[in-house]
């Protein structure tokens, strides 16, 4: 489309003006710099070893062996081997009544994780409260 002349001899501006923009993103710019150190990080509180209030009576094992295996363990009594349909009964059993009890999950390194979550699921479904994960700390 040809620009129009006015009767002056006068050519129309046939591009769009940019000046108002920048100015509105200067003004946007200044105020995320000014905003932007004013905002906290969120911070989360993880929890830390050992720090529940009283220390559980009894303590149930369990094993997850490389093969994938599952032994179970009680205080004192010896580690026997267990399937994981019979784990939520063997952890009832192993615990004999003791209301403040843990269960510990222990783990190889070389078990694919998803072994450990399906202990974890099968006792959580079971109503075991205290579930803990056994860590091996690098030296």
């Amino acid at each position: 489309m040809p620009a129009v002349t006015s009767r002056r001899g006068r050519r129309t501006i046939n591009e769009i003006n940019m000046v108002p923009f920048i100015d509105v993103m200067l003004v946007l710019l200044i105020i995320f710099m000014v905003t932007a150190p004013l905002i906290t990080p969120s911070t989360i509180d993880l929890p830390s070893v050992g720090s529940a209030n009283r220390q559980p009576d009894q303590v149930v094992q369990v094993i997850v062996g490389k093969d994938g295996g599952l032994q179970i363990k009680a205080d004192s009594n010896p580690a026997r081997t267990i399937a994981l349909p019979a784990l939520a009964d063997a952890v009832r059993r192993a615990q004999t009544g003791q209301a403040n009890s843990a269960v510990v999950i222990s783990a190889d390194r070389s078990v694919a994780y998803e072994r450990v979550v399906q202990v974890m699921d099968t006792l959580q479904r079971a109503g075991v409260q205290r579930v803990g994960l056994s860590v091996q700390l690098a030296n």
